[in-house]
């Protein structure tokens, strides 16, 4: 079983730990200090629109962005949702939103995904065609290029290219859902269908950001059953992995509150590429 306490602790600097305990006091467990009102003041202004606080870490920042959401959705009874570019409209399905921030394991899992996506990995692999081999740059937040990878890494390291196909939907769609996540129908798509072991007509059947949501709980369940292929146990990432399969239009719609209510005027500046 995830110990998320200990995990929180391991990714907090001394910064946001000497913030908690001026804020909650020592006895408090991190993840209850995260939801309180009196962090939300201290990490994000009184009003949520003010300039983060100097010296608190993304991480500090997204947990508590993560927990006071999750707070907030717990006596909602509805949540306003992005309807087509600029139109919101009210969704009164907040139970699914709130069973999934109910359990510390997924709020710890949302908050990791964000910290993963400060720093994103870009650089060059080899990809084999009919032509031979050929020298593409990729991206992390690339879904198409980082599908390629799933040809040429070996077998035991295709779990953590599933599970960070996974984390790059969920974040895509989370975080940055007014961008166009998918190029289209395009040959680069219907390859990246294929090596998901869909049909590349797909791409012409669905919107892109629904077909990215089905190919992200489609990576996550991948992760889990290539992982498990030779009778290894599952880890417990591995296992929360395998519920955001189960669950992944939840955790999607999760994010977009999260992102609503806390990171819309920061993504430039927590998220960049490098």
């Amino acid at each position: 079983m995830l110990d998320a306490e200990r995990l929180y602790h391991q990714q907090l600097t001394d910064a946001d730990r000497r913030l908690l305990r001026s804020v909650a006091g020592a006895d408090v467990p991190a993840s209850v200090a995260f939801a309180s009102d009196e962090m939300e003041r201290a990490v994000f202004g009184p009003d949520r629109s003010a300039v983060v606080s100097v010296g608190v870490s993304p991480f500090l920042a997204f947990a508590t962005a993560v927990h006071r959401t999750a707070a907030a959705l717990a006596t909602a009874h509805f949540v306003e949702e992005r309807w087509e570019r600029r139109g919101r409209i009210p969704v009164f399905d907040v139970a699914a939103l709130q069973t999934l921030l109910s359990d510390p394991g997924r709020r710890y899992f949302l908050v990791e995904l964000l910290s993963s996506f400060t720093r994103v990995s870009s650089g060059v692999t080899w990809i084999r065609t009919a032509r031979g081999w050929r020298r593409r740059r990729f991206s992390e937040l690339d879904p198409v290029r980082l599908a390629e990878l799933l040809e040429v890494v070996p077998a035991e390291e295709r779990p953590g290219v599933y599970r960070r196909l996974g984390d790059v939907a969920l974040f895509l769609l989370g975080v940055f859902p007014d961008h166009p996540p998918l190029e289209g129908t395009g040959a680069a798509t219907q390859r990246m269908l294929r090596l998901s072991g869909l049909p590349a007509s797909r791409a012409a059947d669905v919107d892109p950001r629904d077909l990215l949501e089905m190919l992200g709980a489609r990576w996550y369940r991948s992760a889990v059953v290539s992982a498990t292929a030779d009778g290894r146990p599952l880890t417990s990432a591995l296992a929360l992995a395998g519920e955001m399969a189960a669950h992944f239009r939840d955790a999607r719609r999760a994010l977009n509150a999260i992102t609503d209510r806390y990171l819309f005027p920061w993504r430039g500046q927590w998220f960049r590429a490098g």
